[in-house]
């Protein structure tokens, strides 16, 4: 039987030996009590890398949105969010059920996962009568998860957050794979961060760490953070075992351009065989098709893992996917009927 490769999602990343070996030799404190001096350096690195004042690490990157929704909105408010966020889709209605948002998609009318700043102006309306929704957050995704990984430009982003500004809106930007777009567009976290509120980012999505995320901002934002978190139960006591491994997972930042060039070879060898296929931004690849289950499960005969994804079948590039898997990939694909678009 040949080696299975797994392209399900760059969320199954393996620790690496150096990643396991700080995280066993980490400095740790009780965190609740004294603070954790890993965690501290972590939460410091990432700010600076941010260029913000302050973050807070958290377990997970739902609980990170979540912390920054319920700082900003209170009950009856509408927050806007491109159609398909992670905020929207993917987080049980936590932005409901514990922030009190109304959510309002937003059409993806500039190009996949990115609303135009018009769409945010027409959305956020005006005052209306007190019965009415009030809209008070922007929520931004980049990379755009569910649009296929893609990326919205320093200069797109800037636009947004000048047209929530004029609107009187807050901004919460989902940076989950903000290290993705960052890579592919040659620039720096903080250029992808400018103007924002707040900013959640994740340290498992192909950085090799078991879990953790971060949550940042103001000092303000942050010192009403720890009591949210600590509303989710997020007490954190020796945490500098997962923190070493955020550290090593920012030390790994610079490998995910090879992701990406992976993730285009095999959009590239997907097309010439004449599978439909997106052309990546950066590590997820997206082929549509009118059956995913039966793409699915051809796939898992030749022992190629991927998962129904929207419209079709997501492949996704990461750190524990090597150039001979991509051959390997191909090779196997080859031997299955192209699918339908």
């Amino acid at each position: 039987m040949s080696a299975a490769i797994d392209l399900r999602s760059d969320t199954v990343t393996r620790p690496s030996a150096p990643m396991r070996e700080a995280m066993a030799s980490a400095e740790v404190g009780d965190d609740v009590l004294d603070g954790d001096p890993t965690l501290g350096e972590l939460q410091e690195r990432v700010a600076a890398l941010l260029g913000v004042e302050a973050a807070l690490w958290t377990p997970t990157g739902c609980m990170a949105n979540a912390i920054a929704l319920m700082d900003h909105l209170t009950r009856g408010d509408r927050f806007l969010a491109p159609a398909g966020a992670h905020v929207l889709e993917a987080e049980l209605g936590t932005a409901a059920w514990l922030a009190g948002g109304m959510p309002g998609p937003l059409a993806h009318d500039a190009g996949p996962g990115r609303p135009t700043p018009a769409a945010v102006t027409a959305a956020a309306g005006r005052a209306g009568p007190y019965f009415g929704l009030r809209t008070s957050l922007l929520c931004l995704e980049n990379t755009h998860n569910g649009a296929g990984g893609a990326v919205t430009p320093v200069e797109e982003h800037r636009a947004l957050i000048a047209a929530a500004r004029e609107a009187g809106l807050a901004v919460h930007l989902d940076g989950a794979r903000i290290w993705h777009a960052a890579a592919a567009l040659g620039v720096e976290p903080a250029a992808l961060a400018e103007g924002v509120d707040t900013v959640s980012v994740c340290l498992s999505k192909g950085l090799g760490a078991p879990m953790g995320s971060l949550v940042a901002g103001s000092a303000a934002f942050v010192d009403r953070a720890w009591r949210l978190r600590k509303m989710l139960g997020g007490g954190i006591r020796q945490g500098g075992v997962v923190g070493a491994a955020g550290l090593v997972a920012l030390d790994q930042v610079g490998d995910l351009a090879a992701d990406h060039a992976r993730a285009a070879r095999l959009a590239e060898g997907m097309e010439e065989l004449g599978w439909p296929v997106i052309a990546p931004d950066t590590n997820i690849v997206l082929v549509p098709t009118p059956d995913p289950g039966s793409l699915v499960a051809s796939l898992a005969s030749v022992d190629v893992a991927a998962v129904p994804f929207g419209p079709g079948v997501r492949f996704v590039t990461h750190r524990d996917v090597t150039d001979d898997d991509i051959t390997a990939t191909l090779d196997r694909a080859a031997t299955l009927p192209a699918p339908a678009a």
